[in-house]
């Protein structure tokens, strides 16, 4: 499992506290620095990476890793000599696809992207209008279109809710345009997150003059709820906490996370595990055709493998084994949770599972604090 980590945006959405540098139109040199960059990391770290690629998945992720040239990716590409891949997957800006048209699209597939993950957030142009995104409903539709065209058979959206000020209405024909794409078929995956405040966004500034409050927490679980009522109409398997899939599509490399897989995160503000211990990558320095980032690192003790995996098990749909979660925590809280409904015991695969139902996975964090 390798992830590769592309620190530059065009602009900052309002919400996102990412690590990611700003950059313009013209910035050929330093993503080509970047890219060499990322050879020379991908080459020191060869033996880690193929320690882990029992599971064969790349993740390019970001900032935006669209606003590249194709020729970022071919560099790339010659580092990364390990596909094709069981799952490829790319995320991208709509207005970059629309921008690069057709060639770039098809450039895409034929660089062996198996999966687009696609920042949609909203259907409501207003709404996109104050995250500061760069693109319309419209042209996130004729993203989708372009995608399809090059064979694409694989998209996945992110969309948002929770916004203060965003009414059910608003929130329903977000589903609707989801679902059906501008006549174009429904995408294989949809994440959805409820909006948050994060540290250095230019949401949490709003919020700190008072141009900002949070959504009212019950207007939130009602979202949610909708959300989950309505995927699950359309043929979605709801499989973790923010995330539906069409049977079978659900995200190879992601869910791989959730489980505890190993994974190599290479570039800037990149994050990697190897069972016990977590490193990451610094911010970029100056001289970005070298190794301008430092790695940092903690290693897990068992008290916090235990949490880990019990607090990561519980936002799936398959939950986490039930002797081993008897043998983790309080019995008598598991009783008690199982008799309220917050917890339930499910045969899975010969085995007895516990796991969060649906109806309580929006209060999850709090199922799992008592847990803990």
């Amino acid at each position: 499992m390798i992830y590769v980590h592309v620190p530059f945006c065009r602009s900052f959405c309002t919400y996102c506290g990412f690590y990611s540098e700003l950059t313009g139109t013209k910035s050929e040199t330093l993503f080509s620095e970047y890219a060499d960059a990322l050879a020379a990391e991908a080459s020191a770290r060869k033996e880690e990476i193929e320690g882990t690629l029992d599971l064969n998945t790349l993740y390019i992720g970001g900032g935006t890793p669209s606003v590249l040239p194709l020729s970022f990716f071919h560099t790339l590409g010659a580092a990364l000599p390990y596909g094709p891949y069981r799952e490829f997957t790319l995320e991208v800006n709509p207005e970059d696809i629309v921008t690069g048209g057709k060639e770039y699209a098809d450039a895409l597939a034929g660089l062996g992207v198996t999966r687009i993950s696609m920042g949609v957030q909203s259907f409501d142009d207003g709404i996109l209008r104050w995250m500061n995104r760069r693109h319309d409903s419209a042209r996130a539709l004729r993203a989708y279109e372009l995608l399809r065209e090059a064979g694409i058979s694989n998209i996945s959206i992110d969309l948002i809710f929770g916004i203060s000020g965003m009414d059910d209405g608003i929130w329903q024909r977000t589903l609707d345009a989801a679902v059906d794409m501008g006549g174009r078929g429904a995408p294989e995956h949809i994440s959805a997150y409820q909006l948050s405040v994060e540290d250095g966004s230019a949401l949490e500034r709003l919020r700190a003059s008072g141009r900002y409050a949070d959504e009212d927490e019950d207007n939130c679980r009602r979202q949610y709820d909708l959300l989950c009522r309505h995927l699950a109409d359309h043929g979605y398997a709801h499989y973790e906490i923010s995330n539906f899939a069409r049977p079978g599509r659900e995200a190879v490399h992601n869910s791989a996370y959730w489980n505890r897989r190993p994974y190599v995160g290479l570039g800037a503000g990149a994050h990697s595990f190897d069972g016990r211990m977590r490193s990451w990558n610094g911010e970029l320095g100056s001289g970005r055709g070298t190794l301008p980032y430092s790695s940092e690192k903690e290693i897990l003790g068992d008290e916090d493998v235990r949490t880990e995996s019990l607090m990561l098990g519980l936002r799936t749909a398959a939950g986490v084994d039930g002797r081993w979660l008897r043998e983790n925590a309080d019995a008598a809280v598991i009783g008690r949770l199982l008799a309220e409904g917050l917890l339930a015991e499910v045969a899975a695969g010969g085995e007895a599972r516990i796991r969060i139902p649906e109806s309580s996975f929006f209060i999850s964090d709090e199922i799992i604090r008592i847990l803990v």
